[in-house]
């Protein structure tokens, strides 16, 4: 084959994989739906969030922007930063530690062209970008090895192109690069004055065309470029390793490289899938999943605040902000049975331990763990005050150096997404990891309760950050209870610490109740018994009810008119810090159906392309809203109650398949015109399985893979199970 008719197919696999035809059915079903700008985007660069195409294989990150004549991608990886535990000041503030970029790879075209516009494949990642009437750029992270793969194609005439491999200016930061034959290469580390040292190396090869520096690509013989980075915590020598790699790559090495990526994408898609008759919010629900496997799968490294980085100096240290930034990007993976995704966020709350036992010995004199608002990887404290600016302008808000705003509920909120986790699969492996983290969360808890006048009062704890010397804050009541109810259930499960149950149960037993008030005429929840009663923003009013699961539709009329009351008061449909959080709650608690479905729309249209939220200047912690409302509104299954489609609006045809439900359940059903179908569910565990029965109290037919064993009647069906058997149901 010559070398013209060799580009031109590997030119066809670029644009053929770009827009695969993919058949719009449950059985091996890959979203068909794709982000498009029609011009550049504009929050790139930027120290917080970006409204640029996201691509990422879960640990190797990238973005890009663009600005005339020149195409700049910005390149990072979870575990790439500055890693030392001291806080900056001033202009500084965000300079000393925190995610970096590893380099970015500029693409400057030597002609005249202003336009840009650009489509990505939510399937599998891959983006087209137009330049102008002549240049088209496609580009892809691979899902299966650190490589980005970009095809640079004159369209209608020959044109002249450089590739340049940079980073941003940093005081702070060594470089080395260089060149050899066709590829480009550097070296960006941070390696002095620090705690952790890190190093990148990344390189940028020509696979079919000479240099670099300039380039005249051919009419329709496209420029194919690869890139290759690796950090210093997954090779000892990044330099070899990445020079090793590159050399070895060739243009005959891209045709089974887009097959592993396309397939483990495939792999990916059939987790789990939901279809509804509504396009819009089924490109929203796959846009979330699909955000969360692009940057989150390092099981050492999660995302932090934004995913992707365009900065140097990112606001927060693009830190793992722990009173609810850090939890809520994750709060939809373990439903949507992406558990792959949900397992790297454990990873820096565990390494946080010595730390956060030290200082519940010196601030609070408590045994266990307590934990300041903002951390990053391996044990390593972002927002540690060394004599910095915050300690004399807020002083109460800094402790022995940690940054806790007064809160004493962050350690506890971490360990939300573990029981989760958890409660989804019964997986003894993970039991026994997050064991001691939930014990130390348990022990402090059990020191800082004060038991007076037959109840526990939780003193001294803001609601808010620097709220002050609250009582009873309410998100930490319900995190009390979430605390104590996992051991509980852990123990039993695992049979750790039996002997601490009954001390467990009486903390149960006699917390204090949740504070209320009356606002226009109704009783809604106080956010403390004493301190702040209200606030304007922020969702801390309805956080006790989700995540943290404290009231559900299993809890007493009063509470859940209660709850109703408040979210209709709060209205934080569209809030900066609320969303996550706020539409489950209305679900979780039986608010409006509809309500709940017509806001989710206009949630959507403030989105930004890529899913962001438009003029929220954090990343991924609202990535998957959506997502999370859509899978509790066809199964929810907090306490261990299966409910099918208790919140979704008769107007809406949906079905779903596999969808992970408490008790280690994967449940699949359909509804059409109002009539529930197809209802099965796979029991990886054997545990009992009780449903609501989705025909109200008419009998039912049960089978057992395959063979019927009988009828049940009820509102509620309670069913044994073995592990690994499928269970399907169906009206007589």
């Amino acid at each position: 084959m010559n070398r013209t008719s060799k580009l031109k197919r590997l030119g066809i696999a670029f644009v053929c994989f770009l827009f695969p035809l993919q058949m719009f059915s449950q059985e091996n079903f890959v979203p068909p739906y794709k982000n498009t700008w029609t011009s550049a985007p504009h929050n790139i660069p930027s120290r917080s969030s970006t409204d640029a195409p996201l691509m990422g294989n879960g640990d190797l990150l990238t973005t890009v922007g663009y600005k005339p004549n020149n195409l700049r991608f910005y390149i990072s990886k979870n575990d790439f930063g500055r890693w030392r535990s001291k806080y900056g000041h001033g202009e500084k503030e965000f300079d000393l530690a925190g995610s970096r970029l590893v380099a970015h790879i500029d693409i400057n075209f030597h002609e005249k062209a202003s336009n840009f516009s650009a489509s990505q494949n939510i399937g599998n990642g891959q983006t087209e970008m137009q330049i102008g009437r002549n240049i088209s750029v496609n580009s892809w992270v691979s899902a299966t090895q650190n490589l980005i793969f970009m095809q640079v194609t004159a369209l209608n005439e020959d044109a002249v192109v450089s590739v340049n491999l940079g980073a941003p200016k940093n005081e702070l930061a060594k470089i080395a690069n260089g060149q050899w034959k066709n590829t480009e290469w550097q070296t960006r580390s941070f390696e002095e004055d620090v705690d952790i040292p890190a190093s990148a190396t990344i390189a940028v090869k020509t696979l079919n065309y000479d240099n670099t520096s300039e380039i005249q690509i051919k009419k329709q013989q496209p420029l194919l470029l690869v890139i290759a980075v690796e950090s210093n915590f997954s090779q000892k020598n990044t330099f070899e390793y990445i020079k090793n790699k590159i050399s070895g790559i060739t243009e005959k090495s891209i045709s089974s490289l887009l097959q592993q990526h396309n397939e483990w994408w495939n792999q990916y898609w059939q987790k789990s899938s939901v279809v509804l008759n509504d396009s819009v919010v089924m490109k929203s629900y796959y846009q979330g999943l699909y955000t969360m496997a692009a940057c989150s799968r390092d099981p050492n490294f999660p995302p932090g605040l934004f995913g992707w980085i365009t900065n140097d100096s990112p606001l927060w240290n693009n830190d793992y902000h722990l009173n609810y930034n850090f939890e809520a990007p994750f709060y939809s993976l373990y439903a949507a049975n992406r558990l792959e995704q949900a397992l790297p966020y454990d990873a820096p709350i565990l390494a946080f331990m010595p730390r956060g036992e030290w200082y519940a010995e010196n601030v609070t004199h408590t045994r266990g763990v307590l934990y300041p608002v903002g951390i990053g990887p391996m044990g390593i404290e972002v927002t540690r005050q060394l004599d910095t600016f915050y300690t004399s302008l807020h002083p109460e808000g800094i402790e022995k150096g940690g940054m806790f705003w007064q809160q004493r509920s962050n350690a506890a909120y971490a360990l939300l997404n573990m029981g989760q986790y958890w409660y989804s699969t019964y997986d003894t492996a993970y039991a026994r990891k997050i064991y001691p983290y939930a014990l130390a969360v348990a022990e402090f808890w059990e020191d800082y309760l004060k038991f007076e006048d037959g109840r526990y009062v939780i003193y001294n704890d803001a609601i808010h950050e620097g709220s002050g010397h609250d009582t009873n804050p309410i998100l930490s009541l319900g995190l009390v209870r979430y605390v104590f109810n996992l051991m509980i259930d852990m123990n039993r499960n695992m049979h750790f610490n039996t002997k601490e149950v009954e001390k467990w149960e009486h903390i149960l037993n006699h917390i204090s109740q949740f504070p209320t008030q009356v606002r226009n005429g109704r009783n809604v929840f106080r956010y403390t018994e004493k301190g702040m009663d209200w606030n304007s923003g922020n969702g801390l009013g309805i956080q006790h009810i989700y995540p943290v699961n404290a009231i559900t539709l299993d809890s007493d009329a009063e509470l859940l008119l209660l709850s109703r009351n408040t979210i209709d008061e709060m209205r934080r449909w569209n809030d900066q810090n609320t969303s996550n959080s706020f539409y489950m709650a209305a679900i979780r608690v039986g608010y409006s159906k509809d309500t709940i479905y017509n806001k989710l729309h206009d949630y959507i249209a403030n989105s930004y392309p890529n899913g962001f939220m438009i003029n929220n200047v954090h990343g991924v912690e609202n990535s998957c809203v959506v997502t999370n409302a859509i899978n509790e509104m066809l199964c929810m299954s907090v306490g261990n109650v299966i409910r099918l489609f208790p919140s979704l609006p008769s107007k809406i045809d949906a079905s779903f398949s596999r969808l992970r439900a408490y008790g280690a359940f994967l449940v699949s059903a359909k509804r059409k015109a109002g009539n529930i179908s197809d209802v099965e569910i796979i029991s990886e565990k054997g545990k009992p399985l009780t449903l609501l029965n989705p025909w109200g109290n008419k009998k039912v037919k049960v089978y057992r893979d395959g063979k019927p064993i009988g009828f049940m009647v009820g509102e509620r069906l309670t069913i044994a199970t073995r592990a690994g058997e499928k269970v399907r149901i169906m009206p007589q």
